[in-house]
């Protein structure tokens, strides 16, 4: 009887939906694991071999702990709002509502036949307003929400009025833009206007002016990582840097606790440390300079103990007071400078270590500790987000600095005993302290504390932590989002009352900003509340739906809160998070601070939701190349390239097998090849290949459709799974997926011999067959813990093997071997129980036991020497004494014939290890 995969996928695919198999509920009587993928945007391009390889781990794990005993959250949803279904409805004007459907319904289709344990009875779409009425509610506690570092957690703003009303806000230690001190009596003195001009410097969620990437071709804001090159990723349009109000999110009040919060959950030390440097914790000094008459310009610096060394000053080109320090003979180089600097994005200033700009305002600073005249001047390489946006620049002791001041010949001051300035710059943190007035001769840490005093007994600065981690911003000028629940009275923003949630994305003319520059849902008719004010016509950013949406998972119908306390306190977080890097400095610390926000409130339970995290590596795709001899349409094959000039093209792999070209289809593949000929090495055209990204346009993606058709789901899940360790990127390689299929149908002939009909044994299992099935559960049991897939793929075939040449078809085997198959090849197995004679799934037994005893060796194998050399081998019971193996050595015929008549000099005996005779 053959292995029919595809009658038999088809068949318990459709068995597990009828069944609700994977459906669950809280059950307190089991212990609760919740598995998470990262979801997907769901593109029109649909999934190809790379997606699944996260989704096929988490699946493994969550049916292996289910087998366990655990009473497994194992949910899938989708990240339904992006730019691309916008571009695409502003291309054709079909609505982003409509695209999102037919490709979720795309995403679905693949999904399922790969077979996963999803609960599809808690799906998630940020685009539903079921779920998008809560993201707009947790916006509402953001806007109603101050942070008090007093208490370390967020408290309601009518806390923040009632301290206000009773003594001002000079007590008042809370994350805040900045505010002047004011009394009680002057607050009360204050209008509405002025109260919430003043309020919004301390709300969670706040309006402020902030220099943004402004695509004017998408129409909308991008954020840095849509941002290549001064160009925005989707379409390649010229992005600029401008200010805008936008909405924001106070995520840097959060900075210590998301700090803190790493040393309590399982992550890589790679990517803790990924989040560490993002939110870039460091402790220095802010000091004023004095500029002119009564003016300052505020430095941070986490080096005060260099302030001897300051040559020069740089301030980003987004600093408010360049207009003001520029002088009138450098105003034109100065604003052509501030121009180009600023449509730079930062990952391009701060990757282009090697680019050095800059020009000088032509003003002058004084370096407050030695009276020193400094120049100012403006370069792109300082940040307008970190500190100031202002250092006081020490080029003897910062590499940065350094090259700025050998470009444009400024003074080099070495004030760190140690190194060769006059190559490079000295950035030890460690030194003596020299041309540096009352610090002379302390080391580097009691000079910056000496330092820090000093400029707090002058009353110019004082000891301040500071942090690299940004607000976030949150407005998106574009159409397809979730619409803000903020309606504008008097020019100030208000909340909508909850009871009006959620608020409907409008229906628009066009997906495109107004004519006037309006973002398109100024477009919308009648957008204004109950009482005819207006309401915001920006949309919230992608992020805004996937911070909380493992809390959703949880309790997906809640028609009354985001997730119900008796949800939140059974589940309580996320245990397995999969998902890959590019989210390490985004989704996750927007996630983060989303939840310790829900924790502060008391929704969430946990202040962490993501206990324990693995970035799956990426699938590479192997790509395939003709070599075109230029001018003409003649190719040559791989091997002969070299004897002509030749332009080497990507070609579809699908016309290509084990590196031949089927020439046939390469003539058919696009009108230009149609008349082409080829320059062939015996008879073929061997095309070229390297290991790339998988992408369309490497026409390298393979689909897992065209796969599973030929081969199935089983042997995809376990071939992705085999290719290498989880963690790791590998290329994918299609040939290999043969053994694979030819490994699964060794195990169904386990239980079909010789390719017959079903045929076990209840004959009682012999040793030998207990021994190979125990060591695969202690392998199995082992490596599924770790995540070590690959090698529990290889303990399978190294098993289907052993039982293979004992032919055994043993009840007592060949059962517990289908369930620790399941997680892995859960269509197979399935069918396998069932002709064990089962009629509840496979996914509802226990895993097997592993008893030791099976596996305990009852003999040993010795190798016995004479003088060094092995001779020949001896087994004897494990448990035999030292003088017993020395009579069983001596007594055998091979060491008499060595021994030559003689007898032994010496015998040494190392017991489970080897026997040397000296002769």
């Amino acid at each position: 009887m053959d292995y029919n995969f595809k009658e038999i996928e088809t068949k318990w695919r459709k068995y597990w939906t009828n069944h609700q198999t994977f459906k669950v509920e809280i059950d307190h009587n089991k212990p609760k694991y919740y598995v998470l993928d990262m979801f997907p945007y769901p593109s029109g391009a649909g999934l190809h071999v790379g997606h699944p390889l996260g989704y096929i781990a988490s699946d493994i794990y969550s049916r292996y702990k289910r087998l366990k005993g655990f009473n497994v959250l194992h949910p899938m949803g989708y990240d339904a709002y992006g730019l691309p279904a916008e571009q695409y409805a502003i291309q054709t004007g079909q609505h982003p509502a409509v695209t999102t459907e037919k490709n979720i319904a795309r995403y679905r289709e693949q999904l399922d036949k790969l077979g996963f344990s999803f609960d599809w009875n808690r799906e998630v779409r940020t685009c539903d307003p079921d779920y998008y009425h809560w993201t707009q509610w947790t916006f509402i506690q953001l806007f109603e929400h101050w942070y008090c570092f007093r208490a370390n957690a967020a408290r309601p703003i009518s806390l923040l009025i009632e301290i206000f009303n009773e003594q001002g806000n000079r007590k008042v230690r809370a994350a805040q833009s900045e505010t002047p001190e004011f009394t009680a009596e002057e607050w009360k003195s204050k209008s509405e206007k002025e109260q919430q001009e003043i309020l919004m410097n301390y709300r969670l969620a706040y309006l402020s002016v902030t220099t943004v990437n402004w695509c004017p071709k998408l129409g909308t804001v991008l954020a840095n990582d849509e941002v290549s090159n001064g160009l925005s990723e989707r379409g390649g349009h010229p992005v600029e840097r401008k200010p805008m109000l936008q909405w924001a999110l106070r995520v840097s009040a959060y900075a210590e606790r998301l700090l803190q919060g790493l040393e309590t959950i399982d992550w890589t030390d790679s990517l803790k440390d990924i989040q560490r440097n993002w939110i870039g914790k460091s402790m220095g000094c802010e000091m004023k300079f004095p500029v002119g008459d009564n003016a300052v310009l505020d430095i941070f610096t986490t080096r005060p103990d260099t302030i001897f060394g300051a040559t020069f000053m740089v301030l980003c080109p987004e600093h408010e007071s360049i207009e003001t320090l520029t002088t009138f003979e450098q105003k034109q180089a100065v604003d052509d400078y501030v121009k180009w600097a600023k449509n730079r994005s930062e990952r391009e200033r701060q990757a282009e270590v090697n680019k050095i700009t800059g020009v000088f305002t032509g003003s002058y600073a004084i370096n407050p500790l030695n009276q020193q005249k400094i120049p100012i001047w403006i370069a792109d390489y300082v940040l307008a987000g970190y500190g100031t946006g202002a250092i006081m620049a020490v080029p003897a002791h910062d590499s940065r600095d350094y090259k700025f001041a050998k470009h444009f010949n400024l003074p080099i001051v070495q004030v760190v005993d140690g190194g060769d300035i006059s190559e490079e710059a000295f950035e030890a943190k460690d030194g003596i302290m020299i041309n540096s007035d009352f610090i002379n001769g302390m080391n580097v840490k009691d000079g910056i504390a000496a330092v820090v005093k000093k400029v707090e007994e002058l009353n110019i600065g004082k000891g301040k932590i500071n942090y690299r981690l940004r607000d976030a911003t949150f407005s998106r000028q574009r159409y397809w989002g979730e619409p803000f629940p903020i309606y504008y009275k008097d020019g100030l923003p208000y909340p909508l009352d909850e009871n009006e949630l959620p608020l409907l994305l409008p229906e628009v003319d066009k997906y495109l900003p107004t004519e006037t520059g309006e973002p398109p849902l100024a477009r919308a008719k009648n957008w204004i509340n109950k009482e005819g004010y207006p309401l915001e016509t920006s949309t919230m950013p992608g992020f805004a739906g996937s911070s909380a949406y493992y809390l959703r998972y949880m309790d997906a119908k809640n028609s009354s809160g985001l997730v119900s306390q008796d949800a939140v306190k059974y589940w309580q977080n996320v245990d397995l998070y999969i998902g890959g890097t590019e989210h390490a400095t985004g989704h996750l610390i927007y996630a983060r601070f989303w939840n310790k926000f829900l924790f502060d409130i008391g929704i969430a339970c946990t202040d962490e939701p993501f206990q324990k995290l693995i970035n799956q590596g990426m699938i590479q795709g192997r790509s395939n190349f003709v070599y075109r001899i230029v001018g003409t349409n003649q190719f040559v094959s791989h091997n002969l390239r070299t004897n002509y000039e030749v332009q080497p093209l990507h070609v579809d792999i699908n016309m290509v097998e084990n590196d031949i070209l089927d020439i046939e289809k390469f003539k058919q593949w696009l009108p230009d090849f149609a008349t082409a000929e080829f320059i062939l090495e015996d008879g073929k055209y061997v095309c070229g290949h390297e290991i790339e990204k998988m992408s369309k346009s490497f026409h390298n993606v393979q689909n897992p459709d065209d796969l599973i058709e030929k081969y199935g789901a089983d042997t995809l899940r376990m071939y992705e799974m085999f290719l290498g360790p989880l963690e790791q990127s590998k290329p994918w390689d299609t040939q290999g997926i043969e053994g694979v299929f030819r490994f699964l149908k060794k195990v169904w002939r386990l239980y079909h011999p010789n390719n017959e009909d079903f045929n076990v044994s209840d004959e009682n299992p012999t040793a030998e067959e207990l021994k190979v099935l125990h060591k695969t559960i202690h392998k199995i049991e082992n490596d599924t813990e770790r995540f070590s897939f690959n090698t529990a793929v290889s303990a399978f075939m190294i098993a289907t093997n052993e039982l293979s040449d004992l032919k055994c078809n043993k009840r007592g085997i060949l059962e517990p071997f289908a369930i620790l198959l399941s997680p892995y090849v859960p269509h197979i197995a399935e069918e396998l129980w069932a002709k064990l004679g089962y009629s509840q799934s496979i996914s509802t037994v226990e895993f097997p036991k592993f008893e030791e005893k099976y596996i305990a060796e009852n003999t040993f194998t010795y190798p016995v020497s004479f003088n060094g050399k092995t001779r020949f081998m001896l087994e004897l019971p494990i448990d035999t004494p030292n003088a017993d193996i020395e009579k069983a050595v001596l007594a055998n015929a091979d060491a008499q014939k060595w021994l030559n008549g003689n007898p032994p000099k010496k015998v040494i005996i190392v017991p489970k290890k080897i026997v040397n005779i000296v002769v």
